[in-house]
């Protein structure tokens, strides 16, 4: 017999992420964190020999490198040993084909936002990841970092009073130049439409702003007024994004992402304002949210102080002073989807502290994209998402 789950690490595969790549070694490290997992498989090229040398730098078993995601779904099933999730950190377009294959053969799924290229992909993704009771994370990272937990817990508390205005942000700088014409790697399938779907900009970073903003406050989207344009001549998709928000019982919100704002590395800022008062995140600055109390002093909240609440502290690692971030942010979704599975491959309920974003942010992504591309192709109308 083999070592229980509870036992032993979660055997992990990687479909994409080979040379070249951003995310992968992202996903490798983050799962290492905090020791849950062993990265045993991998798919990542459909290059024989680039799947080949980046197997091998993984120190990877040869016989569990694959050129074919659909091979290397088939042949794990039929291991004793099989994978136990796989993480998918390919170009866009091929999340949905990607995750249903493992699904069918009974995987559990980690996948990289977006979920799909179109909202008809991720509702049918839904339907085939809610059939199979297999757990589904999609990784919008941002919401693992402790201070945000800790934002999200204190306007759920009340501590803001009721919602009134949700500011966020995330500019770039990288794009400024055609970069997708000098043979970059990341930038030419970000700004393909065939690898990267409907947008550009929007897809790739605006999208991370909206669930941060929706993550924290709680609040849902009614309505959308969107302006996408590209400022680089030549360009096929959006590099910068300009969007009203009118959410659900009455809170207002406007949206900036840019990938064309020389003097932004990676400047996403969320600020939330209710009739008690506002706080503001900047990721760059990750262990420090700002409370700002209706009629006091602003306060300064870091991560592992006593201010910090239950929800941060217990996804902090290390005392304050001592910078978390981007890398732990991410093991920290990491860690909670090891929980989850371990819980469901026992039979056994998710317990109810482990938060991850699953398969219906996904698809609430993808309406959000929808819809910001229709409003702005009507000359940037109201549009409401079409959450089905």
């Amino acid at each position: 017999m083999g070592i229980a789950i509870a036992e032993r690490k979660l055997r992990l595969g990687m479909v994409g992420g080979g040379e070249g790549a951003f995310i992968g070694a992202v996903h490798r490290i983050a799962s290492r964190i905090d020791d849950q997992y062993e990265l045993v498989a991998a798919a990542p090229s459909a290059d024989s020999e680039k799947a080949r040398r980046s197997g091998a730098s993984l120190r990877l078993d040869p016989q569990r490198v694959y050129a074919s995601f659909a091979d290397m779904a088939r042949s794990e099933r039929q291991r004793p040993d099989p994978i136990d999730v796989v993480a998918i950190v390919t170009p866009n377009h091929l999340h949905a084909p990607v995750a249903e294959v493992f699904l069918q053969q009974g995987f559990h799924v980690i996948c990289d936002k977006p979920l799909t290229t179109t909202l008809a992909e991720a509702l049918a993704l839904r339907d085939l990841a809610e059939k199979s009771a297999r757990v589904f994370c999609v990784t919008h990272n941002y919401t693992g970092y402790p201070l945000v937990r800790h934002a999200r817990a204190m306007v759920a508390a009340g501590g803001l009073g009721s919602i009134r205005v949700v500011q966020v942000e995330y500019p770039q700088e990288w794009l400024s130049e055609p970069l997708e014409r000098q043979g970059q790697k990341q930038a030419e399938w970000r700004t393909d439409p065939a690898r990267a779907g409907a947008g550009g900009c929007l897809g790739d970073i605006a999208t991370h702003a909206y669930h941060l903003a929706q993550y924290v406050t709680g609040l849902r989207l009614d309505q959308l007024c969107a302006d996408l344009t590209t400022f680089v001549p030549g360009r096929r998709l959006d590099d910068n994004v300009q969007i009203l928000l009118r959410y659900q019982g009455g809170a207002k919100g406007m949206l900036w992402a840019s990938q064309v704002a020389p003097g932004h590395e990676n400047g996403l800022r969320l600020r939330v304002y209710g009739t008690k008062g506002g706080i503001e995140w900047v990721q760059a600055e990750p262990n420090t949210l700002l409370h700002s109390p209706l009629g006091m002093p602003r306060q300064l909240l870091t991560r592992g102080s006593a201010a910090a609440g239950p929800a941060s502290a217990r996804v902090t690692r290390i005392p304050s002073g001592h910078p978390e971030g981007y890398l732990e942010g991410f093991a920290n979704l990491y860690t909670d989807v090891a929980t989850a599975i371990r819980a469901v491959d026992a039979g056994q309920p998710i317990p109810g502290e482990v938060d991850f974003p699953g398969i219906a942010d996904g698809v609430i992504g993808m309406a959000f994209i929808e819809a910001a591309v229709k409003s702005s192709a009507a000359g940037a109308a109201w549009v409401r998402p079409e959450f089905a």
